[in-house]
């Protein structure tokens, strides 16, 4: 085979492993710990100080900020958190999701078959679920830094080319150019975590003499500003079709991203020089990675200490860009399939969160029909029927929404129990309305 193909496979196989891993590692961590952490959400994440805190812990022991962020959208739309306090949780997310970098950082290279190993082990032969969950999550840990040294192996030849050192040195020099390309690895790969563990890989390849990183702190710092920029335009491609404050969280967090790379680009060499001293000292190409996860850290902790106190500004900002619409009266004029969020099924705490609030309310509707029927207080029977009509439309809506949730085969026992209470209760209204609609006609 071609050395050239074998590098772009050994690239995109290696990436392919880590993204597994990532994600393998980040679902068994929900199965483990996320209704206690949708527990320390809801309970804690109050004010903002204390959302930030709640943002930072809830990423770094789920390993996704994605989770976090979709776990908040379900919070807002359900109506149990405020905006501030869900732009907070994400700006907490973001500093949490650079322990990632910092894990990477670390030597593992000699232990990961011992992690995959040990981590297989625990899940093939214990039955209890919870302790199933841990071990995939060693499991995957393993995974991912395979992918990890996979994409390290085939980048050493790449890292002695004359043609793309040469490349390197001058997107090294033209700092936008090196935002540019960090965010389009970010909306390629749909990963910051990833993209920027590539680059704590490549960053770590000499020029030659095994000492010089073929990139350098300074130029890896503009490729580190576009991965956290080219992961909240993902956000905000997620959020196409959702509820406002959804929209509205995805554009504060890219608004934080942004600023902050505006601020940054013009800092390089300062910012690069404070994160060496730093941060351990040593031969370049072994300490560079640790560096850029410092880097990452600093730089996101920085911008969370500049944008809390300007909480309020941002909210206007988002609140300016996606307005709210005219307020609706009642029940019949909301259309429900335009609040459910099908991103949330992957996420039954928060998808059922989304969803008890409006099953109440179909089924509230439907007992005050029954009762103004049975009362004689129907005054247009036209506007009636088609009350009733749209509502029993939204609950098919709703009914066929946590069908979906179900199928996901996500829930755990208490979940599922809340599942069947809330098809019950849509029974319930069904035929409640069914009688006042007989009645009505009659």
């Amino acid at each position: 085979m071609n050395v050239n193909v074998k590098i772009v496979f050994g690239l995109l196989g290696g990436l392919a492993l880590f993204l597994f891993g990532m994600n393998l590692m980040s679902e068994s961590l929900k199965k483990a710990a996320g209704t206690r952490i949708k527990t320390i959400m809801s309970v804690l994440g109050r004010n903002p100080l204390l959302g930030v805190l709640v943002g930072a812990f809830s990423t770094a022991i789920l390993q996704s900020s994605s989770a976090t962020t979709v776990m908040v959208i379900g919070f807002v739309s359900a109506g149990v958190m405020t905006l501030p306090v869900a732009i907070a949780i994400i700006f907490g997310a973001n500093i949490g999701t650079t322990i990632t970098a910092q894990i990477i950082a670390f030597k593992l290279s000699n232990y990961i078959y011992v992690f995959i190993f040990i981590g297989f082990l625990i899940s093939f032969i214990v039955k209890n679920q919870k302790w199933k969950n841990i071990g995939i999550t060693i499991f995957a840990f393993g995974l991912l830094f395979l992918g990890i040294e996979t994409m390290g192996g085939v980048m050493k030849p790449l890292a002695k080319s004359a043609v793309f050192i040469q490349m390197m040195k001058e997107v090294s020099g033209i700092p936008f150019l090196g935002v540019l390309t960090g965010t389009l690895m970010t909306v390629i790969v749909q990963s910051s975590s990833a993209t920027i563990a590539v680059l704590q890989n490549f960053a770590s390849q000499d020029i030659g003499d095994g000492i010089t990183s073929v990139i350098g702190l300074g130029g890896a710092i503009p490729i580190l500003l576009g991965d956290n920029i080219g992961t909240t335009i993902t956000a905000i491609l997620a959020s196409v079709g959702q509820s406002k404050n959804a929209k509205r969280s995805a554009i504060a967090h890219s608004l934080f991203n942004i600023s902050g790379a505006l601020i940054f680009i013009w800092i390089i060499p300062f910012f690069a020089r404070f994160v060496q001293i730093i941060s351990p000292k040593g031969i370049d190409v072994e300490v560079i990675s640790r560096q850029i996860a410092n880097a990452h850290t600093i730089f996101n902790v920085a911008m969370t200490i500049i944008w809390i106190p300007l909480l309020k500004v941002m909210v206007k900002i988002v609140t300016s860009l996606v307005k709210d619409d005219e307020p609706k009266k009642n029940l019949p004029k909301n259309d429900i399939e335009n609040l459910l969020n099908y991103r949330l099924l992957n996420e039954p705490e928060s998808a059922l969160l989304l969803i008890q609030s409006k099953v109440e309310k179909v089924l509230n509707f439907a007992i005050l029909t029954k009762e103004n029927v049975s009362e004689n207080k129907i005054e247009d029977e036209q506007e009636f029927f088609d009350e009733v009509l749209f509502v029993q439309r939204e609950s098919e809506k709703l009914m066929n929404y946590i069908t979906a949730l179900i199928a996901t085969n996500n829930l755990n026992d208490e979940q599922a129990v809340l599942c069947e209470d809330l098809i019950i209760k849509l029974h319930k209204a069904e035929k409640k309305l069914n009688k006042a609609v007989k009645k009505g006609v009659k």
